[in-house]
């Protein structure tokens, strides 16, 4: 009888082909098996009929690693894991469509520093279960149409640096417990149905967006009082109130106000000697602010963009306005400002002014000028909003 002995080429093929399949069987099991039943509880909490056939969520077939690489066809996007491909730390969708609700079983995925499902359609309440996730940075959640409040155990996510809500339906007030988010940075819960006042923000915060809410109440300084690095405040279309302190425009580190379409009515402003260097545009138009022009804005040294139109201001435009070099975009106007405006915002230099300071009770406007569009009240309107037969720059007393 004669036997075939394999020849050593041959024999040496076969070892590499048993090697390339051990360590493909080896690859197979990389992922944390706590890691895959959460990105499986994640996926079945979505409507399969919202997952489109070429979307990221369509691409994960549990049947493959979800870390192993290449991903030619199973979990082809939406994932990230750690180097020793053990771990996922980043699950970000692509804005497909998605409806459904955020299982509380994401709170497995230990390792996760990013989470963005924005520009979906997710609904129902956040689950709180979402706090234990302790290495979680970015928190992305924008323009889905989730419900409830905004969960006050969010506070335990001591790594966060960005937080995202924004374009929701999200009710209630904002959780106390938001001071305690120390290493958070940006804030955005524009767009939703938050009521209450503000609570004491973040010490570390830079970015504090709140635009279109229904926030109510007064500033209180003690919201702000570990606010040393905020730049940015937008809390535009709201329902705040009251008196605008001098200390809130003197934050160190304020770049941005805009708190137009509020309810303020009245305005305190000390002269920047002792902070307000950054500001550089504010926006406190449609509000019911009374009184005269803020002169002391002029001693802001950075300021550009002022707005305090359609407010119920009187009296002159400040000289001062005209002589600060800074200032690029004025808007005053849907006040009843009386007097004439000063003649060096007409003086056409190299780098004129812009914006307008029309809609007032003001005499010599130039019709000519852009600045003095659209055309004064009518002298009836302007009367009576000085007590009749008291003429313009009388206010009743």
């Amino acid at each position: 009888m004669t036997m075939n002995i394999p020849s050593s080429s041959s024999f040496l093929s076969l070892l590499l082909l048993l090697l390339l399949l051990s360590l493909s069987s080896s690859v197979q099991s990389l992922t944390s098996p706590s890691d895959v039943s959460a990105l499986k509880a994640f996926k079945s909490a979505i409507k399969p009929s919202s997952i489109p056939p070429w979307s990221c969520l369509a691409s994960w077939n549990f049947s493959a690693d979800p870390c192993a690489l290449p991903r030619r066809t199973s979990f082809s996007c939406g994932l990230l894991c750690n180097s020793a491909a053990t771990r996922v730390t980043q699950l970000t969708l692509d804005p497909a469509g998605y409806s459904g609700t955020l299982s509380p079983l994401i709170s497995k995925l230990t390792y996760l520093t990013v989470l963005d499902l924005s520009d979906n359609s997710f609904s129902g309440f956040i689950p709180s279960a979402i706090s234990s996730l302790s290495n979680l940075q970015i928190l992305t959640l924008r323009s889905n149409s989730f419900s409830g409040s905004v969960p006050a155990s969010i506070s335990n996510l001591k790594s966060l640096e960005s937080l995202d809500f924004s374009h929701n339906s999200l009710t209630g007030n904002l959780p106390k417990s938001l001071h305690f988010l120390s290493l958070l940075r940006r804030l955005d819960l524009s767009f939703n149905q938050l009521t209450g006042s503000l609570p004491k923000l973040p010490p570390n915060l830079l970015e504090l967006a709140l635009k279109r809410n229904s926030l109510s109440g007064y500033l209180d300084k003690s919201s702000f009082s570990d606010s040393n690095q905020l730049e940015v405040i937008e809390l535009s279309e709201n329902s705040l109130a009251g008196t605008l302190p001098p200390w809130f425009f003197l934050l160190p580190s304020l770049q941005q106000i805009n708190l137009a379409n509020n309810s303020f009515t009245h305005i305190e402003i000390s002269p920047a000697t002792t902070g307000g260097a950054d500001l550089v545009a504010v926006d406190l138009g449609f509000n019911r602010i009374e009184g005269n022009v803020p002169v002391n804005f002029a001693t802001y040294p950075a300021l550009s963009s002022l707005s305090l139109r359609y407010n119920r201001l009187r009296g002159a435009i400040p000289l001062e306005f005209s002589k600060k070099k800074t200032m690029k975009r004025l808007y005053l106007d849907g006040n009843f400002l009386t007097g004439k405006p000063p003649a060096a915002f007409f003086s056409g230099g190299e780098d004129p002014v812009s914006g307008s300071l029309g809609d007032n009770c003001l005499q010599g406007c130039p019709q000519s000028s852009q600045l003095c569009a659209p055309s004064q009240k009518p002298n009836a309107v302007c009367k009576e909003a000085y007590g009749n037969g008291r003429g313009r720059g009388k206010p009743m007393p």
